[in-house]
């Protein structure tokens, strides 16, 4: 189980003093889509650069408290030549077609969206959505899914509309499995 309150932290610490203060406040008295708010208003206002996974753990978190998506693509990126290497990747909505839910194991009124995606094994933390009647996806997923780069390797791991920060997890520990080589920590 992640520590939300150990991210809000993490997080906030990319701001300065002032503004990683408010956000933490708005943590404190329970207002976090409040603070998510700032979180990202602060993060364009000083223009912080901020690396791949990043953006993903700002998108689960705002996933979780119902804010996602979030205008993250307007944030400078650091220069690759720094040292850091980020294995997550948020997935361009148009990149990939969603799958139907029959190919993950899920009902057939489902639409599985890749939105995550592992550069270093393949696999992909995927939302699935109801296809409502008039052709749209439904705004909230029904489930998260975590699937295998090869589809015939590994069954998708399904978990609950609420289990979005236990996903993620399960993506970034996916290249600890002996099948994909060397074993290694997760990113944190």
């Amino acid at each position: 189980m992640t520590d939300e309150a150990a991210v809000w932290r993490r997080l906030s610490a990319l701001l300065p003093a002032e503004d990683a203060q408010d956000v933490m406040d708005c943590w404190n008295i329970g207002e976090q889509e409040g603070g998510l708010q700032l979180l990202v208003s602060a993060l364009q206002k000083h223009q912080v650069a901020i690396d791949e996974t990043t953006r993903v753990e700002i998108a689960v978190v705002c996933e979780t408290w119902g804010m996602w998506p979030v205008p993250l693509e307007s944030l400078p990126r650091p220069d690759s030549g720094d040292g850091s290497h980020s294995t997550l990747r948020l997935v361009e909505d148009d990149a990939t077609a969603p799958l139907p839910g029959t190919t993950v194991g899920l009902h057939d009124r489902l639409l599985v969206v890749p939105w995550i995606g592992c550069t270093e094994c393949g696999r992909t933390l995927a939302r699935a959505h109801t296809r409502e009647p008039w052709g749209d996806l439904s705004y909230v997923p029904e489930h998260y899914v975590v699937l295998d780069a090869d589809p015939g390797v590994a069954a998708p791991h399904v978990f609950a509309p609420e289990g979005v920060q236990d996903a993620l997890a399960a993506l970034r520990t996916s290249c600890e499995r002996p099948e994909h080589g060397q074993v290694r920590e997760p990113t944190p």
